[in-house]
């Protein structure tokens, strides 16, 4: 803007009147400013106002959702008191931070140093160790369900559980190997070396030196890992389902919404509670993500 209206400002008097040409490219300026910001409004505008709606659905009435009032009078907020009273609520919000939170540590904890050894360390055969990494990334989960469901559930006997699925993190997890080792590389390797000189062994470097650096890495990991499985509805949907008691809220949403297929400001309000968390951490966490992806792809 201020650059905008730099450009626009008159010419100074003592410099003599403004030219055609001058005021052509002032013109040419404002009009490509104009159009440039009003396509960035029009744009957010776009992504902002379902939420807008979301939002000032779930405060209305049980007769006033989804008619042609779009403005709520009086605001319902009791309608958010009254999501959390639902039997069994609170206990998908237990089940899937514990889900969430849990899984996210045991796979940084997991992927980390796999990562770490896929771009520092120098062995045969880390080259087809990499492409079976990759190749990992590219198997959809619904093609081993059968296999993992009659091993846990039929042999571990852990079915009803949210355990089938946070265990195996903590045995790495291809996508976030890959980002990882990904970001490390741009870690030059006289740091570490400089590390070894000082006596430092490779775990104490990883811990002292390559993760303070990777800090936007791991941020970037740890967010799309808790995005994952706080929205997870295939997950539990196969291992939990038979037990209420082990429901996240994306499963748990399907059902309050089954049984509320009629109050839509109910189901808006639980919606609204089941977005707040993500796009709270991702409003505060964005800087740390948008560095960590950015600086991801600098070194292959």
């Amino acid at each position: 803007m201020a650059q905008a209206l730099d450009t626009f400002k008159a010419a100074d008097p003592s410099a003599g009147p403004v030219t055609p040409a001058e005021r052509v490219a002032r013109r040419k300026a404002l009009l490509n400013w104009i159009a440039v910001h009003t396509l960035g409004v029009a744009a957010a505008l776009f992504f902002v106002l379902p939420f807008v709606f979301l939002f000032l659905t779930s405060l209305m009435s049980d007769q006033q959702a989804l008619t042609r009032d779009l403005w709520p009078h009086p605001f319902e907020w009791s309608n958010y008191r009254r999501v959390f009273d639902t039997p069994g609520f609170l206990t998908w919000w237990k089940n899937t931070l514990l889900y969430a939170g849990l899984g996210t540590v045991l796979t940084i904890v997991s992927s980390l140093p796999v990562a770490y050894a896929l771009a520092k360390f120098r062995f045969r055969g880390r080259h087809l160790s990499l492409m079976l990494v990759i190749s990992m990334m590219m198997l959809p989960p619904q093609v081993v369900v059968i296999p993992m469901y009659l091993f846990w559930a039929k042999q571990l006997d852990m079915s009803g559980t949210l355990w089938p699925l946070i265990i195996p993190m903590a045995f790495g997890d291809a996508f976030s190997i890959f980002l990882l080792r990904q970001f490390l590389l741009t870690i030059p390797n006289e740091y570490l070396d400089a590390a070894k000189v000082d006596g430092c062994g490779e775990l104490r470097t990883l811990l002292k030196v390559v993760v303070p650096m990777a800090r936007p890495g791991i941020a970037a990991v740890a967010l799309f890992q808790f995005f994952y499985a706080w929205n997870d509805y295939f997950g539990p949907q196969i291992y939990a389902s038979e037990n209420p008691a082990a429901w996240t809220l994306s499963y748990g949403l399907e059902s309050f919404k089954g049984a509320h297929h009629t109050d839509w400001n109910l189901t808006m309000a639980a919606t609204a509670l089941v977005m707040a968390p993500v796009i709270l951490v991702f409003f505060f966490a964005q800087k740390a993500f948008v560095e960590g992806v950015t600086l991801t792809g600098v070194k292959g």
